[in-house]
């Protein structure tokens, strides 16, 4: 298991920048559909810029490996709703967090 989380620890961690960026495009598309066309642009921004850091983490680990860490997009959505729109966090929605945590540890450190 860490044989493979090594081999994929740098695209790991660019593909979780990449969420990041992803889901900070997504909040300022939600965000836009109330206050106009600037939070919209700024949305196109963030994800271009996070579908950039996607296409640099594939250079660095397996396709296999790296694509599922992108099920993290569904926490930081979570977060980020929960920070700038006020949304609640359930213990449902923890439950998910947690499997797809639980989903992302085994992924990333299953390569062989």
């Amino acid at each position: 298991m860490l044989e493979s989380f090594n081999k994929n620890k740098r695209g790991i961690l660019i593909m979780c920048f990449s969420s990041i960026f992803v889901c900070i495009g997504q909040l300022f598309w939600k965000v836009s559909a109330e206050n106009g066309v600037v939070p919209l642009f700024l949305g196109f921004l963030f994800y271009g810029i996070g579908a950039m850091i996607m296409i640099i983490a594939y250079k660095y680990g397996s396709l296999s490996v790296l694509q599922p860490v992108l099920s993290l997009n569904y926490v930081f959505s979570i977060i980020l709703a929960s920070i700038f729109l006020n949304e609640q966090i359930t213990n449902l929605k923890v439950t998910g967090v947690v499997i797809i945590i639980i989903g992302v540890v085994m992924i990333a450190g299953g390569d062989k």
